[in-house]
């Protein structure tokens, strides 16, 4: 006996082979990244750094698709490498507070008045001070890469299928702006690519001009037929609810958001690592039942939901694996993840920190598949 196209047992057969071909959970992507993010904040070892770097790149090579936002990894390595090169050059010209007895080269000190004591212009650049830059600007040049892994890898549609109705209207202004500059993108290449077939020029301020215009005029033409068919599908329209519920939703939504984030302080913070995590875990139940509740006023029903099988889990779990073994790493053996610059000493790889960055590398295991519509 077959299975009725509308029964609950065709659906379930439909999830699980979305499931079992299709690429993980849009969300796991996020919750993989941040945790490789999480353990980038606990050292400043240069060498646990790139590994960090390696195993986003890797695991980004093996997993992107064709589509535009899968371009953003080579965008965001280039703005960590900006970042990093603009730390070095502060360290340069500001001046470091990390003392040094190896001068590389002296500039010329510009004179400054006496309210803007402890800032200097110029001086003496030492060794140690654009070392301790350079750890600086590296573990936050490893944060951003770690974003752009997760914006090169996630569907923003099929995250946008998997928010909560609270933050529907939000996270639809979100997921526009994040593919606004991938498409812009593609459009540009497109429309230089016809020019050049066409032997017109298209470098330099004509060249930009005219290009430029046609991408402009395509991405209004895009934004009136979203705002038609948004318009269409009943966008914006909300459910009647008693004020004492609006109330109690806005109240647990912004306490929970807050807990969120001192929690998250604390737990980044020496001083706070006894406040920080039950601080944490209130505010994330207090938001997840201010956005529960939220949800009542939005009226909207999910096509196919996206369902979180186990390769989202493994994922999840490989991420979360990561950045609970690098803090661990970082509270028992300190001077391994943070390597010291007085006196100038090399960075030794430590073995076990490095092992536990390895198992980000999980899901580059996961056989890749075409993406569930």
């Amino acid at each position: 006996m077959t299975d009725r196209p509308g029964s609950r047992d065709a659906l379930r057969k439909r999830r699980a082979a979305a499931t079992s071909h299709g690429t993980p959970h849009p969300g796991a992507w996020w919750l993989w990244s941040l945790g490789l993010a999480t353990a980038a904040t606990r050292t400043t070892n240069p060498l646990l750094l790139a590994l960090l770097i390696t195993v986003t790149a890797y695991v980004v090579a093996t997993h992107r698709t064709a589509a535009p936002w899968s371009r953003s990894y080579a965008a965001f390595a280039r703005l960590a490498l900006a970042v990093l090169l603009v730390r070095l050059l502060f360290a340069v010209v500001l001046g470091s507070p990390v003392p040094g007895t190896h001068t590389l080269l002296t500039l010329p000190e510009l004179p400054l008045p006496h309210w803007a004591q402890g800032i200097r212009l110029g001086g003496d650049v030492t060794a140690e001070a654009l070392l301790f830059a350079f750890y600086d600007g590296l573990r936050l040049a490893t944060l951003l890469i770690c974003v752009g892994a997760a914006n090169a890898l996630a569907n923003p549609a099929r995250l946008l299928k998997s928010l909560p109705g609270a933050l529907y209207e939000t996270g639809v202004a979100v997921v526009v702006a994040l593919t606004f500059a991938p498409n812009l993108i593609a459009d540009a290449q497109r429309l230089r690519a016809a020019r050049r077939l066409r032997g017109r020029p298209d470098r330099g301020l004509r060249g930009l001009l005219q290009v430029g215009l046609p991408v402009l005029e395509g991405a209004l033409e895009r934004s009136v037929a979203l705002a038609a068919a948004m318009d269409a599908r009943g966008y914006g329209r909300t459910a009647s609810v008693p004020a004492a519920l609006r109330r109690t939703t806005t109240v647990l939504t912004l306490g929970g958001l807050l807990g969120v984030c001192a929690g998250t302080y604390g737990l980044l913070t020496a001083e706070g690592g006894a406040y920080g995590l039950p601080l944490l875990l209130a505010g994330v139940a207090a938001a997840l039942v201010g956005l529960r509740l939220g949800g009542r006023r939005t009226l909207r029903t999910r096509y196919r939901p996206d369902p979180w099988g186990p390769s989202a889990w493994l994922v999840t779990a490989s991420g979360a694996a990561v950045a609970g073994l690098l803090t661990l790493a970082a509270a028992r053996d300190p001077s391994a993840l943070a390597p010291g610059v007085i006196p100038l000493t090399a960075p030794t790889l430590p073995l076990w920190p490095a092992a536990a960055i390895l198992l980000g590398l999980v899901p580059a295991l996961i056989p890749t598949g075409k993406e569930p519509s």
